[in-house]
């Protein structure tokens, strides 16, 4: 039982592989964790779009700008066929240490002056067509002595506002790519940053607002699997959470509410059970005293009726006269012997009537007296006046009480007593010896079982108390035993004043 249910413990103890995550681990990478990356991807893609056309047109205006802060110079310089100022104005232009190249061409894309690196003749081309048709700029990109390179053409005016020729700006290609590189790596890499910060936001997040939790109810479920049915979770973590351990501790209650009245079910299932076979004992003692008390009564009674008539014939000697008394004890100890397992199994139908206990133990003391005289004994008794009457069967009662006298008689040394009170619900009556009491170890169930005795062999029958207990239980009593810090035993029997059920006696 112990090892078929388990349970993972730590809900941090394995990241990776992503196999060993717990299923809203999963749930939350996939539908929380990849959009975020997603959408932070498709923002950085974007904007770096964005940023390299800004970087490329800011890169063509500033060519732009350096065609035509060179444009008049060299507009000029032509109207006076100054070449000299043509060139001058040209290597200007790499003054700035953006430009690659600079170079003018008439209206029909002839070379005329040149610096640095481009076209050495554009009469091919589209370019001066294109610009004496419209009039504007242009830009385009070649491959001039292997070198990539990106052109901007302006026109050139003369005073009169007509085309004279054109100017090329030249810088390589691969500007425009360089510029924006290192922003591309930078963005990437933040991109990653932000994606392993967002994973372990939630992961950690997912601890501390829930995984914890989690995890102490799978130890508590592990410890109710292991059998501790009395350990109970805490509430505590999200409401979600505290519900689920609520409930789990509500059917541990249930559980054990149940356990409990399946024990009590078995415990009443086993007093029926010993109740049973205490019956069945009862039958089978009874079949027994019958039958006992019917092979034995009659020998008995003529034994003892020859006994006597030979002791009082006066014709035999001492000697003989003693063995005579002696056969009349004997048949008097197994007469009492079958009248004790006749009064055990006697069937309660008891004769309820109103009982004075003064009367009662008077009774009792003077069907005592000749074995009190016999065995040399003193009895005292302390009876109040004016005690109150109990609601019985006297002839029951007094068989109680004279068994319990009878067995502080022979357990006494010297003395016996008996005590009377009463309270306004109960009557006590204590009977005590001087004796050497009960052993430190002795038990109430096992005193009052049938034929158990503490005494010598041939002493007792190991149904006195039994004969009392089982008249107590008649009367709704209580019997005790216990020793005495002087020495001795006592045995209280307890009758309540008032019955619960009289109907019972009817």
């Amino acid at each position: 039982m112990r090892n078929k249910y388990t349970f993972k413990k730590s809900t941090l103890a394995s990241l990776w592989p992503l196999t060993g995550l717990s299923s809203l681990k999963r749930t939350l990478l996939l539908f929380v964790v990849l959009p975020l990356v997603l959408l932070s991807a498709l923002g950085i893609r974007f904007g770096l779009d964005q940023a390299n056309q800004f970087q490329n047109q800011r890169l063509k205006n500033d060519l732009e700008l350096i065609g035509r802060a060179i444009s008049l110079p060299v507009g000029t310089a032509l109207n006076h066929q100054d070449l000299d100022a043509v060139y001058l104005a040209l290597d200007s232009v790499f003054v700035l240490g953006e430009v690659y190249g600079a170079s003018v061409f008439d209206v029909d894309g002839n070379l005329i002056a040149s610096a640095g690196v481009t076209e050495s003749d554009l009469s091919g081309t589209q370019i001066p067509a294109r610009i004496r048709s419209t009039g504007q700029g242009h830009e385009a990109f070649s491959r001039v002595k292997g070198r990539s390179l990106f052109s901007h053409f302006l026109p050139l005016f003369n005073a009169a506002g007509q085309i004279q020729g054109l100017i090329q700006i030249t810088r390589k290609a691969s500007d425009f790519g360089r510029a924006l590189h290192q922003l591309t790596v930078i963005a990437w890499l933040v991109w990653g940053v932000f994606s392993l910060a967002i994973l372990a936001a939630v992961l950690l997040g997912h601890y501390g607002g829930v995984g914890r939790y989690v995890d102490k109810l799978l130890a508590h479920m592990q410890r109710v699997a292991e059998g501790d049915l009395a350990y109970r979770a805490v509430l505590e973590g999200p409401s979600e959470v505290a519900s689920i351990a609520q409930g789990l501790n509500h059917m541990l209650d249930s559980i054990e509410q149940a356990n409990r009245e399946l024990d009590a079910h078995r415990a009443a299932e086993a007093q029926l059970a010993e109740q049973l076979k205490d019956t069945e004992k009862m039958v089978a003692i009874g079949s027994m005293a019958q039958g006992i008390a019917h092979e034995l009564g009659a020998p008995l009674s003529v034994i003892d009726g020859r006994a006597r008539r030979l002791e009082r014939s006066g014709l035999l000697d001492e000697h003989a006269l003693r063995h005579v008394q002696g056969i009349r004890h004997q048949v008097d100890r197994l007469t009492r012997t079958v009248r004790q397992l006749l009064d055990y199994c006697r069937p309660a139908a008891i004769q309820a009537r109103t009982v004075a206990p003064a009367q009662l133990i008077a009774d009792v003391i003077a069907a005592i007296e000749p074995e009190l005289e016999a065995k040399q004994r003193r009895l005292h008794a302390d009876i109040p006046d004016h005690l109150p009457t109990v609601h019985g069967d006297a002839g029951r009662l007094e068989l109680a009480l004279l068994n319990l006298v009878r067995n502080a008689l022979q357990a006494s040394q010297s003395q016996i007593g008996i005590t009377v009170s009463a309270d306004t619900a109960q009557l006590t009556i204590s009977v005590t010896d001087d004796g050497a009491g009960l052993p430190p170890d002795f038990s109430l169930d096992k005193l009052v079982e049938p034929f158990f005795t503490t005494k010598s062999p041939g002493e007792g029958t190991g149904l006195g108390l039994a004969i009392v207990r089982s008249v107590c239980e008649e009367h709704n009593g209580q019997l005790s035993i216990s020793n005495r810090a002087q020495g001795g035993c006592e045995v209280r029997l307890v009758l309540p004043l008032q019955r619960k059920a009289q109907e019972q006696y009817a």
